[in-house]
C-alpha cells in the first residue's frame, strides 16, 4: 500500500514537473519575438557613397548625436537626407543596427520617421531629412526657434499617440518603442511630428489565451531617465502602458515647456484646485492664449498616462487617442481661424505719412523710407523731414528696390 502511494505520489510529481517545463516553453515562446520575413525592402548605398554625401562625416554636417551613433545632413541621390552612422562596429550595435533595419524597413506610417535605405556593411541608415529639428529643441527654442503655437503643440500630442497605437498593433509582431521622448520626435517643414529612432523598440508577441499584450521581461531597463515607465525601471516588465508613461510626460512638456524632471508634481499641484489661474501660471505663455477647458483636459489626462502603476494607466486606442482626436480638431479650428485672420504687415512696410502700406517706397534725404505719392505731396508745402522735422537737404527720392520686392512679395502671400 506505501509502495504504491509512493508511486502514485513519484507519478504526480513527474507529471507536476513535466506540466512546468511545458508552460515555461510556451511562456518563453510568448515572450520571444518571431523573427519578421526575412525579405528585407530597402535601398542599399554604398560606404563611398555615405562617406562622400558627409564630407567624410564633416562636423559642420553633423546635426545629433545619439547614444547609439551620430547623424549627419547630406544629399544622397538628389535627396536630402539624415545619415545616422554606428559609433563602431561592436556586436552590441550591429545588433542595434539590424533591429532597426528589420523594423523600419517593414513598416511605413505618416508619423513614424521613414527609412530611405542603408549601408549594412557599415552600419549606416539613411531617413528622411526633417527641417525643423527635433520637439526638444523646439520646446526649449534652442538657437531661438519660434515656439510652437498652442494648436500645433495639441496636433502633435494626436501625431505621437496615433504612431504608437500604430506601432502597438503591428502585425505580427507589436512594437513598443521604449525610448520615447521630445528629442526622439522630429518636425518636418510643415511641423508635422514624427517619431524616429526606433532601434530601442521591442517586439513582442500577443499572448496567446488573450487579447493583452504579453509582459516583456528586460534584464535591465533601456530608455531615457524621466520618460521611463517607473513599473519598468522597478520591476522590468514592458508593456505597451510604459510608452503610454512616455506619452504622458512629452505632452505635460508641450503645455508648460519645462524639464520633465518633478514636472507631473508641479502639473498635479496646478491642477488640484481646479483654478485655471494656477494652472496658467504653469503652461508656456510662448504659445500663446491657451483655451482652458480644452487645455485643462489634456494636462488632465497627461496626469492619467503618468501613473505608477501601468494598470491605472488610460488606454491608448480606446481611452487616449479620442480625447486627443477631439482635442485636434479644436486646435485645427482654431489654425483656421487664425489663418483667415488679416496678417499684420511688417512695420518697416508702413509708410509714415499714409500709415499704410506702401505702394512705391522711396528713400528721401531724411534717409527714411516713404510711399512716392504721399512723400512727394508733403513736399509740395514743406522742406523739413515728417519724421525728424529737420531740414531736408534735398528733394530727392531713390527708389527702394528691395523693401518693394519684399512688400511686393508679402503682399502675394496674403492675398
Amino acid at each position: 500500500m506505501e509502495e504504491k502511494e509512493t508511486a502514485q505520489r513519484r507519478e504526480a510529481e513527474m507529471k507536476v514537473a513535466h506540466e512546468a517545463k511545458e508552460k515555461a516553453k510556451l511562456v518563453e515562446s510568448c515572450l520571444v519575438a518571431p523573427k519578421l520575413a526575412p525579405k528585407v525592402q530597402y535601398q542599399e548605398f554604398t560606404w563611398e557613397e555615405i562617406s562622400t554625401a558627409t564630407s567624410s562625416f564633416s562636423q559642420d554636417l553633423k546635426i545629433g548625436e545619439g547614444a547609439y551613433g551620430a547623424v549627419y545632413k547630406c544629399s544622397l541621390h538628389h535627396t536630402v537626407a539624415a545619415v545616422k552612422v554606428l559609433h563602431s562596429p561592436e556586436s552590441n550595435l550591429s545588433k542595434q543596427f539590424d533591429q532597426e533595419l528589420e523594423i523600419l524597413s517593414k513598416i511605413r506610417h505618416p508619423h513614424l520617421v521613414l527609412l530611405l535605405g542603408a549601408c549594412p556593411e557599415r552600419g549606416a541608415l539613411v531617413y528622411e531629412y526633417m527641417e525643423n529639428g527635433s520637439l526638444d529643441d523646439r520646446i526649449f527654442q534652442v538657437n531661438n526657434s519660434q515656439p510652437l503655437p498652442w494648436f500645433v503643440r495639441f496636433r502633435i500630442a494626436w501625431e505621437v499617440a496615433s504612431a504608437l497605437v500604430f506601432l502597438h498593433k503591428s502585425k505580427p509582431t507589436p512594437i513598443i518603442h521604449r525610448d520615447l521622448k521630445p528629442a526622439n520626435i522630429l518636425l518636418d517643414r510643415n511641423f508635422v511630428s514624427k517619431v524616429g529612432d526606433v532601434g530601442l523598440s521591442t517586439m513582442i508577441q500577443t499572448d496567446l489565451l488573450s487579447t493583452k499584450f504579453t509582459m516583456y521581461k528586460q534584464t535591465s531597463p533601456v530608455g531615457t531617465l524621466c520618460y521611463i515607465d517607473p513599473e519598468y525601471q522597478r520591476t522590468g516588465m514592458l508593456s505597451p502602458k510604459s510608452d503610454v508613461y512616455a506619452l504622458g510626460m512629452i505632452i505635460l512638456q508641450l503645455l508648460t515647456a519645462q524639464p520633465a524632471i518633478a514636472l507631473t508634481y508641479t502639473v498635479e499641484i496646478a491642477m488640484e484646485n481646479n483654478d485655471d489661474d494656477e494652472l496658467i501660471q504653469i503652461l508656456d505663455k510662448k504659445a500663446g492664449d491657451w483655451p482652458m477647458e480644452e487645455t485643462r483636459k489634456l494636462a488632465a489626462l497627461a496626469l492619467h498616462c503618468t501613473e505608477i502603476r501601468a494598470k491605472d494607466r488610460p488606454d491608448l486606442e480606446k481611452q487616449i487617442l479620442p480625447v486627443l482626436e477631439s482635442l485636434k480638431k479644436v486646435a485645427e479650428k482654431a489654425r483656421k481661424t487664425i489663418a483667415s485672420a488679416p496678417k499684420q504687415p511688417p512695420s518697416h512696410f508702413i509708410c509714415p505719412l499714409l500709415k499704410d502700406v506702401m505702394k512705391d517706397p522711396c528713400i528721401a534725404a531724411d534717409g527714411y523710407t516713404y510711399d512716392r505719392k504721399a512723400i512727394e505731396k508733403w513736399m509740395e508745402d514743406h522742406r523739413s523731414s515728417p519724421v525728424t522735422d529737420s531740414p531736408l537737404e534735398n528733394m530727392t527720392l531713390l527708389p527702394n528696390h528691395t523693401l518693394h520686392a519684399a512688400i511686393v512679395e508679402w503682399c502675394r502671400r496674403n492675398q
